[in-house]
């Protein structure tokens, strides 16, 4: 009898992503197949009342049906649909699942910040390459939140979500994503993550412990990396230094929208919120004093896909 599967999708502020997984005879986690769409479902999400706009919800919708078929030969036992920021926070969240219930059939299930720093971390135990680590940090990076997880020996010791997702930022900070980044907006930003890391009691008390950072903004690093060297972004070293985000950040600093853009490797998509999501890493790096990270694929998607497939 062949294992089950489980198709995960993941509806983030910035994206909305596939997982179709099974679990091997060893108990491993496998991919099938997984695939990003573009949707930004969450413009406004730095308002005081952030709405999904009908265009987003429309965005959303179209991407969740894409990715609905695109799962759909694998022949999935357990279909698992999760929002997070973006929906979490909209005024008509519900409004938006009712709409993806009536035309898919599929209920979405809203996981609270606390739930998604727990799956994040039952995903990073998952990644076969960490397997030697026992205490260490881990964070992700969304367009609505950041995640901040401390393991040890391997196991939840904390786990926070803060609001500094790389969108959210972008609209609370940077003046015009489409010029050069002013030095203020910079500086700006730069303080409120820091302040917002002090004020929430998150403790960086593991000694000479190694640093994880998982979401689109490391993959994006390393695909810029990959173009630039002529390779496959697997092919790249997972361990990024925290000298190279930085001079990343200068390099991108003094260029407009349409020229970040051009950056061979960089996702076009991700061009206006790239600038707010280095300067959240390079400041997560300065208050917790890390030197580099590894960075890591396998996220809130594959805690969801193990946690189901655990029950088949």
């Amino acid at each position: 009898m062949s294992s089950p599967v489980a198709a995960v999708i993941d509806i983030g502020s910035n994206s909305i992503k596939v997982l179709v997984a099974t679990k091997r005879d060893d108990g491993r986690i496998e991919a099938l197949k997984t695939h990003t769409i573009d949707a930004r479902i969450s413009a406004g999400i730095s308002q005081a009342e952030p709405r999904l706009s009908a265009d987003g919800m429309s965005r959303g919708l179209a991407a969740i049906r894409d990715l609905l078929a695109i799962s759909a030969p694998f022949s999935p036992a357990h279909t698992v649909l999760v929002a997070t920021s973006a929906v979490r926070d909209a005024a008509n969240g519900d409004e938006f699942r009712e709409c993806v219930l009536v035309a898919t059939g599929h209920a979405i299930r809203i996981l609270t910040g606390d739930e998604e720093a727990q799956l994040i971390g039952l995903g990073l135990t998952c990644d076969p390459e960490l397997a030697h680590l026992r205490d260490f940090y881990v964070f992700d990076l969304g367009g609505g939140s950041l995640e901040c997880l401390a393991f040890r020996d391997r196991r939840i010791e904390q786990e926070l979500s803060l609001k500094l997702g790389c969108v959210r930022m972008t609209e609370k900070f940077i003046h015009d994503p489409q010029a050069p980044l002013r030095s203020a907006d910079c500086t700006a930003l730069a303080l409120h993550v820091r302040d917002a890391i002090k004020q929430s009691g998150f403790r960086f008390n593991l000694r000479e412990a190694e640093a994880v950072f998982t979401g689109g903004t490391f993959t994006s690093v390393r695909a810029i990396k990959a173009a630039l060297h002529g390779v496959r972004m697997e092919d790249t070293p997972a361990v990024v230094s925290a000298a190279t985000l930085h001079d990343l950040l200068d390099e991108i600093c003094p260029l407009t929208l349409e020229e970040r853009k051009k950056i061979p490797g960089m996702p076009a998509a991700r061009a206006d919120v790239f600038p707010a999501a280095l300067i959240t890493v390079v400041t997560v790096a300065e208050f917790g004093l890390f030197d580099r990270f590894h960075h890591s694929l396998y996220n809130l998607r594959w805690g969801l896909a193990a946690s189901a497939l655990a029950a088949s």
